[in-house]
This record gives C-alpha cells, sequence and structure tokens, in this order.
C-alpha cells in the first residue's frame, strides 16, 4: 500500500514540475540589464578563449623545447593566429532608436 501511495506522490509532483511557468515580463531596466549581462557572458567567452590559447602556446613551447633537447626531429608548428586579449570588460549600451531600427529593417537575402 505505501508503494502505491509513494508511487502516486512522485507521480503528481511530476506533473506540477512539468507545468510550464510562464516567461516573466520584462520593463526597459530589465532589458538593458539582460542586455548587459549576455555581453558580460560573451567577454568571459572571449577571456576564457584567450587563456586557453595562452596556456596552449606555453604547452606546445615546452614540448618543442623538451624535443630538441632530446634530438628528437619535430615538424615545425602549424602558422596559428596569435591569441588576442579581449581587454577589460565595457558595456556600450545600444541607444533604443538604433535597436528599433535594426529590427524593423527587412533582411538581405543572398
Amino acid at each position: 500500500m505505501k508503494k502505491i501511495l509513494v508511487a502516486g506522490l512522485l507521480l503528481s509532483a511530476s506533473v506540477l514540475v512539468m507545468a510550464k511557468i510562464p516567461a516573466p515580463v520584462l520593463d526597459d531596466a530589465g532589458k538593458a540589464k539582460a542586455a548587459e549581462t549576455a555581453a558580460k557572458t560573451a567577454w568571459s567567452g572571449k577571456v576564457d578563449s584567450y587563456q586557453l590559447c595562452k596556456a596552449q602556446d606555453k604547452s606546445a613551447a615546452a614540448y618543442y623545447k623538451a624535443a630538441k633537447a632530446a634530438g628528437k626531429p619535430t615538424k615545425p608548428a602549424a602558422q596559428t593566429p596569435p591569441c588576442a586579449d579581449p581587454g577589460p570588460f565595457v558595456y556600450k549600451p545600444v541607444p533604443a532608436s538604433a535597436a528599433a531600427a535594426v529590427a524593423a529593417s527587412p533582411a538581405k537575402k543572398s
């Protein structure tokens, strides 16, 4: 009997969890905050990529140095673009009139 009761409770709880929650309505301040958060997230991704690039360069340099010291023949490294430092985070909000003009303009088809 307890198993049936527990199964029924879990089933009813799963129905409640699956209920769709409506999206919050954002005012202008909320939209600006969301845009800033999105810009900061994109910048964080660029910083992570830069740090990964620097670590890969350091690792490759150590490998080639060790291989050269051991007398192993190595192929020349493939030419890769230099690591681009994204710099400090600076948020420049887009004016509402410019954002509306971009959204209203029709997309060009190629």
